[in-house]
Protein backbone atom coordinates (compact mmCIF):
# COMPACT_ATOMS: atom_id res chain seq x y z
CA UNK A 1 0.00 0.00 0.00
CA UNK A 2 2.49 2.54 0.99
CA UNK A 3 4.22 2.34 -2.73
CA UNK A 4 0.97 3.51 -4.45
CA UNK A 5 1.75 7.15 -2.85
CA UNK A 6 1.11 9.42 -5.58
CA UNK A 7 3.57 12.68 -5.44
CA UNK A 8 2.47 15.88 -6.64
CA UNK A 9 4.99 18.00 -8.40
CA UNK A 10 4.70 21.75 -8.52
CA UNK A 11 6.21 23.94 -11.04
CA UNK A 12 8.58 26.61 -10.37
CA UNK A 13 6.03 29.36 -10.94
CA UNK A 14 4.04 27.86 -8.33
CA UNK A 15 6.65 26.94 -5.96
CA UNK A 16 7.71 30.44 -6.14
CA UNK A 17 3.89 31.79 -5.55
CA UNK A 18 3.92 29.76 -2.52
CA UNK A 19 7.36 31.31 -1.14
CA UNK A 20 5.69 34.66 -1.71
CA UNK A 21 2.43 33.62 0.65
CA UNK A 22 4.23 32.29 2.98
CA UNK A 23 6.81 35.65 2.93
CA UNK A 24 3.70 37.79 3.19
CA UNK A 25 2.16 35.21 6.05
CA UNK A 26 5.05 35.34 8.14
CA UNK A 27 5.48 39.11 7.77
CA UNK A 28 1.84 39.71 8.70
CA UNK A 29 2.33 37.47 11.84
CA UNK A 30 5.35 39.27 12.96
CA UNK A 31 3.64 42.76 12.57
CA UNK A 32 1.13 41.69 14.54
CA UNK A 33 2.97 40.09 17.70
CA UNK A 34 5.28 43.39 17.49
CA UNK A 35 1.47 45.22 17.43
CA UNK A 36 0.45 43.12 20.42
CA UNK A 37 3.79 43.66 22.19
CA UNK A 38 3.72 47.44 21.76
CA UNK A 39 0.30 47.59 23.98
CA UNK A 40 1.37 45.74 26.80
CA UNK A 41 4.56 47.94 26.61
CA UNK A 42 1.92 51.17 26.49
CA UNK A 43 -0.06 49.52 29.47
CA UNK A 44 3.24 49.24 31.83
CA UNK A 45 4.09 52.31 30.53
CA UNK A 46 0.72 54.13 32.18
CA UNK A 47 0.64 51.93 35.36
CA UNK A 48 4.32 52.87 36.26
CA UNK A 49 3.88 56.52 35.36
CA UNK A 50 1.76 56.76 37.95
CA UNK A 51 -1.69 58.02 36.54
CA UNK A 52 -4.57 57.84 38.41
CA UNK A 53 -6.13 54.81 39.17
CA UNK A 54 -9.49 55.76 37.60
CA UNK A 55 -7.66 56.42 34.29
CA UNK A 56 -5.67 53.69 33.85
CA UNK A 57 -7.87 50.52 34.41
CA UNK A 58 -10.40 51.22 31.75
CA UNK A 59 -7.34 52.01 28.96
CA UNK A 60 -5.87 48.85 29.94
CA UNK A 61 -9.46 47.05 29.44
CA UNK A 62 -9.30 48.62 26.38
CA UNK A 63 -5.72 47.49 25.33
CA UNK A 64 -6.43 43.94 26.99
CA UNK A 65 -9.88 43.83 24.62
CA UNK A 66 -7.86 44.66 21.35
CA UNK A 67 -5.34 42.47 22.13
CA UNK A 68 -8.20 39.41 22.21
CA UNK A 69 -9.96 40.24 19.28
CA UNK A 70 -5.95 40.66 17.62
CA UNK A 71 -4.43 37.52 18.44
CA UNK A 72 -8.47 35.41 17.69
CA UNK A 73 -7.92 36.60 14.10
CA UNK A 74 -4.08 36.39 13.70
CA UNK A 75 -3.08 33.85 15.90
CA UNK A 76 -6.09 31.32 15.53
CA UNK A 77 -6.31 31.97 12.06
CA UNK A 78 -10.11 33.48 11.83
CA UNK A 79 -9.01 35.33 8.85
CA UNK A 80 -8.81 32.49 7.11
CA UNK A 81 -12.09 32.28 5.13
CA UNK A 82 -11.15 29.13 2.96
CA UNK A 83 -11.32 26.42 6.26
CA UNK A 84 -15.11 25.43 5.65
CA UNK A 85 -16.30 25.50 9.55
CA UNK A 86 -15.12 29.16 10.25
CA UNK A 87 -18.01 30.88 9.90
CA UNK A 88 -19.00 28.14 13.05
CA UNK A 89 -16.41 28.95 14.74
CA UNK A 90 -16.57 33.01 14.52
CA UNK A 91 -20.26 32.46 15.91
CA UNK A 92 -19.64 30.84 18.84
CA UNK A 93 -16.65 32.60 19.38
CA UNK A 94 -18.88 36.50 18.87
CA UNK A 95 -21.56 34.98 20.91
CA UNK A 96 -19.50 34.45 23.84
CA UNK A 97 -18.03 37.67 23.75
CA UNK A 98 -21.60 38.38 23.45
CA UNK A 99 -22.80 36.83 26.98
CA UNK A 100 -19.75 37.51 28.50
CA UNK A 101 -19.92 41.92 27.95
CA UNK A 102 -23.47 41.37 28.93
CA UNK A 103 -22.36 39.76 32.14
CA UNK A 104 -20.14 42.08 32.65
CA UNK A 105 -22.05 45.42 32.10
CA UNK A 106 -24.73 43.78 33.92
CA UNK A 107 -23.06 42.94 37.21
CA UNK A 108 -21.33 46.51 36.59
CA UNK A 109 -24.41 48.29 36.70
CA UNK A 110 -25.49 46.57 40.07
CA UNK A 111 -22.44 47.02 41.73
CA UNK A 112 -21.67 50.56 41.36
CA UNK A 113 -25.32 51.54 41.04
Amino acid sequence: MAHDTSFETRSHVQHEYDREQNAKYMKNQVTQFAIMIFLTLVAFAMTAAGYAPNFIRPLVLLLAGVQVVQQLYSFMHMEDKTAPHIGIVQFFIWSGALIAFTFFVAFTTIIWW
